[in-house]
C-alpha cells in the first residue's frame, strides 16, 4: 500500500500566508481567539476560508492562548478571584467541618453537613488551575531550557 507524504507544515504555512499582509493575519487571531466563526471573519476580512482554516492551524497556540486570555479577563469581571474564592470555600469548609465535629453521626442534619462538605471539597478542587497556555516545541527559543515531557490526565 502507497502511503502519501505529508507537507511538513511549515510548507503548508508558507502557501496561505504570502498573500496577505501580518496586519490581516493579526485581525484574523483576534477574532478567532474571540470565537468568531470562519464566515463572519472572512466577509469581514475579505479573506477566503481555505486561507482561514490554513492561517488557524498554523496560529492555532497563538489563538487558543489568545482565547484563554480573554477567557480569564471574563472570569475576573464576573466572578471572584480565584484567591478569593479560595478564602470563602476554605472558610465554609471550616465552618461545615467544625459543626460536623459537634454533631452526632446519626442526626439527619448530619448527612446533610457531609454532603454540604462532600460538595465544597469538590467545588475547591474544581478550581485548581483551569487556564492552560501552550507552545509549540520549535517556538521555544533555542537557549531556553526544554521542558521534560509531561503527561496529564484527570482521574
Amino acid at each position: 500500500m502507497e502511503q502519501t507524504a505529508r507537507r511538513p507544515l511549515i510548507d503548508i504555512i508558507n502557501h496561505c500566508i504570502p498573500m496577505h499582509d501580518q496586519d490581516t493575519i493579526q485581525k484574523f487571531i483576534a477574532l478567532r481567539a474571540e470565537g468568531k466563526s470562519f464566515s463572519v471573519i472572512a466577509e469581514a476580512l475579505n479573506v477566503s476560508k481555505p486561507t482561514l482554516i490554513c492561517w488557524s492551524r498554523a496560529h492555532q497556540f497563538e489563538i487558543n492562548n489568545l482565547k484563554t486570555i480573554h477567557e480569564e479577563a471574563m472570569q475576573k469581571e464576573c466572578f471572584a478571584g480565584a484567591c478569593e474564592r479560595w478564602k470563602s470555600l476554605g472558610s465554609q469548609l471550616r465552618r461545615v467541618e467544625e459543626e460536623l465535629g459537634k454533631r452526632s453521626l446519626e442526626d439527619v442534619s448530619t448527612a446533610r453537613l457531609i454532603v454540604l462538605a462532600a460538595g465544597l471539597r469538590a467545588e475547591a478542587s474544581r478550581e485548581e488551575s483551569r487556564l492552560h497556555f501552550t507552545e509549540a516545541v520549535e517556538q521555544i527559543p533555542a537557549n531556553e531550557p526544554q521542558p521534560e515531557a509531561v503527561l496529564d490526565w484527570k482521574a
